[in-house]
């Protein structure tokens, strides 16, 4: 296998140096990728697609461009994408089967060992998820050391690899970013987990090197725009700042809904103060904007908080994104009518939603044919409050399902053809619906909206 291995790789260096004619710059990124589930490759620098590279009858592909600009790039072979670290001269292979996307992975070729080293720290932060939920319960000192320790056991080996391969500076100030952002998101996250791991009713009194490692956030780094754990961090960070301040100079007896308003106007004023780099501004708007939408605050609160949004970000790349969703959340209000949407009956009829009025309350939930666990859960659940509600009707919407295994699906587990229908086109049925949620429930009464942000397992 392993001259298997080596044989290919010769192979590709080969051919690399043949396509780069003479220009040192050109990269060349390329690979096979197993049991594809897409046509193509598609390769991304942030948010620009640079280039797309169709899959030959060997399930190859390969991108060769001029040049590029050095830093953090992501290829998707969609469903799935994962991280491409590229500077210019790279020669890069990868290898992966979809069945086990992201462990299958493996980087060959001229610029492998950043991208490993990469792809190695992303694998363990899913691995230690677990370990580091287990550690919150400890006292913060502890909890410090804990984080620090794994930490430096990272930094060491991306240290002993730095000795043995030549890595850029870019390229190494990245990948120490991964790590470095990784732990901070565990120190900021754990005051709030342990107070719920351990019932105090208070935050924790933290040391004074708690957060000692907050003097050296960049808030405008542009090259770390789009690595998740500084994105994710920043997250944290902000949401830890907003409850901090308000928490030492804000009003005490503010109601549940008014706080939820207070708090996320504080985010956007945080955002605004700290950070200046547009991309990673409208970024994190945009993730505190969905945010609050879909926690569904009252009207007269969701249209303040837009009017604050509009005030602090200006020309947001996703404005167009985040007022869809505005717009489409104001007409789930109570009391209002569903709005249009074309649903399809067993029978293959066009039914508006609004037209299915079997009882005076009716519970429309939702369900797709690709997550069998979370159907055979919704199902038993739905058979339970048919029995606490008999005077409910639940309906069921199928969702990002072909008609047909809609249909066998239906069939095979005797569901009431009548409670069931399909609906054709996701995206749609996700904004004009608001289903972010795959526990939400739409509750109608006389054709008004009860509450079009109910949850199967625990709003009855």
């Amino acid at each position: 296998m392993n001259r298997l291995l080596l044989l290919s790789s010769l192979v590709f260096l080969t051919w690399s140096c043949q396509q780069n004619n003479g220009n040192t710059n050109r990269v060349i990124f390329a690979g096979e990728i197993v049991n594809p589930t897409s046509e193509n490759v598609i390769l991304f620098r942030g948010e620009e697609a640079l280039d797309t590279a169709l899959l030959d009858d060997d399930n190859r592909f390969s991108f060769s461009l001029d040049s590029v600009t050095e830093g953090l790039h992501h290829f998707v072979h969609r469903p799935e994408s994962q991280y491409v670290y590229l500077e210019n001269g790279d020669s890069l292979q990868i290898r992966l089967n979809t069945s086990d996307f992201d462990e299958s992975l493996v980087y060959s070729g001229q610029g492998e060992e950043v991208n490993n080293f990469i792809l190695e720290m992303y694998l363990s932060r899913e691995e230690e998820q677990s370990l580091i939920q287990s550690l919150y319960y400890l006292e913060p000192g502890d909890f410090q050391v804990k984080i620090d320790s794994l930490r430096t056991s990272k930094l060491e080996l991306f240290d002993q690899i730095q000795t043995e391969f030549d890595i850029s500076p870019k390229a190494s100030d990245l990948a120490r970013a991964f790590v470095e952002y990784s732990s901070n998101i565990s120190m900021e996250a754990y005051p709030f987990y342990h107070r719920r791991r351990s019932g105090e009713g208070e935050i924790h009194d933290l040391p004074m090197t708690f957060y000692d490692y907050r003097k050296n956030i960049n808030y405008n780094n542009h090259d770390f725009t789009y690595l998740r754990p500084y994105y994710n961090f920043m997250k944290y960070h902000i949401g830890n700042l907003a409850y901090n301040h308000c928490k030492q100079n804000c009003p005490k007896d503010m109601n549940k809904e008014g706080r939820h308003l207070h708090s996320n106007q504080h985010k956007l004023y945080l955002i605004d103060s700290l950070f200046t780099q547009k991309e990673l501004r409208d970024n994190l708007f945009r993730s505190v904007a969905i945010d609050y939408l879909l926690r569904h605050d009252n009207e007269e609160n969701t249209i303040e908080f837009i009017d604050s949004f509009k005030k602090y970000s200006e020309n947001n790349a996703h404005d167009e994104e985040i007022y869809t969703l505005y717009q489409s959340i104001l007409k789930m209000q109570p009391a209002k009518d569903l709005p249009n949407f074309t649903v399809y009956s067993f029978d293959d009829e066009a039914v508006e939603i609004s037209d299915i009025k079997p009882r005076e309350t009716v519970v429309y939930y939702f369900w797709s044919g690709s997550q069998a666990g979370h159907f055979k859960n919704l199902m038993k659940r739905v058979a339970e409050l048919k029995t606490e509600y008999p005077n409910y009707h639940f309906i069921g919407l199928n969702m990002k399902t072909d008609k047909a295994n809609w249909k066998n699906m239906v069939k095979s587990y005797k569901l009431d053809p009548s409670e069931q229908y399909w609906t054709e086109d996701y995206d749609e049925t996700v904004n004009t619906l608001i289903v972010y949620n795959p526990n939400k429930a739409i509750i109608v009464k006389d054709g008004k909206i009860v509450d079009a942000f109910s949850h199967m397992f625990r709003s009855f």
